[in-house]
């Protein structure tokens, strides 16, 4: 394996800590960007950094990720997930370099009853979801040598995520009221970021569906949580329409593959436990 050189945008984000941490474990030299050095949005500051970094690869990122607030932010969502993800593929090949765009399980509706595979098309419900429809289209229109990466219900060390939120509750409540009828993959940004670095190490360019092995429900997975953390809390179910939220939800998210040479990751379980073992390793 040749080393690489490979620039990360919104490295001070959940994600982006993590591919920074992975790339650099296998030895590839890496150059980190946060919001403060690189603001994507700016597509001239984002055409100089790359052209004065002048890496192989770009792992992008930086993204709106807050869903219900995009429903109301639309302008915000589209210039950092599209417009960004623009800026980005094309400032990478016009230095030579490849691209990654993570993406989501979100840009599907739901409505299969079989995982998602790549070939399947996106059909957004929300904003969010729009936005990073519009960044995948921008990333692979504006950069030939793209890899499109979807992920389901990331959750990592160093961001908001859903086990933090349970855990948070799980110390001031009794019990939780968590929904039911949505069904997808958790997955721990670690093992995440640990795959999207073994993609730059290829050229199998194009749409990859990348996502904690198994699947469960929000409710199924706050149990979980709360089994694993040996947090006393019972987990009380219902339905989306009982717990409405500003942005609609795919009630089915579940992300297969189709690709000969997919990359799988470990069990959503499993997942979890590294997860809480990094949390209490980061917090000593």
């Amino acid at each position: 394996m040749s080393l690489l050189r490979i620039l990360v945008t919104g490295a001070g984000g959940m994600l982006g800590h993590d591919v920074v941490r992975a790339a650099r474990f296998v030895n590839h030299e890496v150059v980190a960007l946060g919001h403060e050095e690189l603001d994507v949005v700016d597509g001239s500051a984002v055409e100089r950094a790359i052209v004065a970094e002048r890496p192989n690869v770009v792992v992008n990122c930086a993204a709106y990720t807050r869903v219900d607030d995009a429903q109301d932010d639309l302008d915000s969502a589209m210039a950092i997930n599209a417009d960004g993800a623009r800026h980005v593929a094309a400032a990478a090949a016009a230095v030579g370099a490849a691209v990654i765009y993570p993406s989501t399980d979100y840009v599907f509706d739901g409505s299969k009853s079989s995982p998602y595979v790549e070939s399947d098309e996106p059909r957004a419900l929300s904003v969010y979801a729009q936005s990073k429809v519009a960044g995948e289209h921008e990333t692979a229109t504006s950069n030939p040598r793209h890899w499109i990466a979807r992920t389901s219900w990331l959750f990592g060390v160093g961001g908001n995520n859903f086990v933090e939120t349970m855990l948070a509750l799980g110390r001031e409540l009794d019990e939780v009221l968590v929904v039911r009828d949505q069904i997808g993959c958790p997955t721990y940004a670690g093992h995440f970021a640990d795959a999207l670095v073994q993609l730059t190490e290829g050229e199998d360019y194009g749409v990859h569906h990348i996502a904690g092995g198994g699947q469960c429900s929000w409710y199924e997975f706050a149990e979980e949580i709360f089994k694993q953390a040996n947090v006393d809390t019972r987990v009380l179910s219902c339905t989306t329409d009982e717990m409405p939220r500003p942005a609609p939800r795919p009630s089915y998210s579940v992300l297969g593959t189709e690709r000969p040479q997919a990359i799988y990751l470990p069990d959503w379980r499993e997942g979890l436990a590294s997860y809480l073992a990094d949390r209490a390793a980061v917090s000593r």
